[in-house]
């Protein structure tokens, strides 16, 4: 096979098997009433300071409109809460509850053990070489979102 049909295949597979990796290993008995999609706003969220929608929405490339169909079922479900700014009643900030802290806790702790999985089978000039790769393909796929 060239080089072509070689990162293509890989790829593909790649981004296949980590959503379904990655579905398996987070969505546990705990977490069974959310999707991968969720987890996804519930890392944006994060665990520092509370943000506003346009902000959160901003990191998922997505509308506010979008984020607000995730975040109304996160709230019900116990993820997330909402609290109005006190200086502008206009703006609300979104925060996790304990449940979200533990689901995000659960997602950081996948992806730490994907890179420690990836990178130790490494010398420090393939690890630079697979950076550097990296890098390039995210900028790729960051100019072909924004056009």
């Amino acid at each position: 096979m060239d080089s072509y049909g070689t990162l293509n295949d890989a790829l593909v597979s790649l981004f296949n098997d980590i959503m379904d990796i990655e579905q398996k290993s987070i969505i546990t008995d705990e977490f069974k009433d959310i999707t991968n999609n969720d987890m996804h706003v519930i890392d944006a969220i994060g665990v520092g300071t509370p943000k506003n929608m346009s902000a959160i929405a901003r990191e998922l490339s997505v509308t506010v409109g979008t984020l607000t169909i995730a975040m109304n079922s996160l709230v019900k479900k116990g993820y997330v809460t909402r609290q109005r700014s006190s200086a502008d009643r206009r703006v609300v900030y979104i925060s996790l509850s304990e449940k979200g802290r533990k689901a995000f806790e659960r997602h950081a702790d996948f992806h730490k053990r994907m890179i420690r999985g990836i990178i130790e089978e490494l010398d420090k000039e393939e690890l630079d070489v697979l950076v550097k790769a990296l890098k390039h393909l995210d900028n790729w796929f960051r100019e072909v979102q924004q056009n």
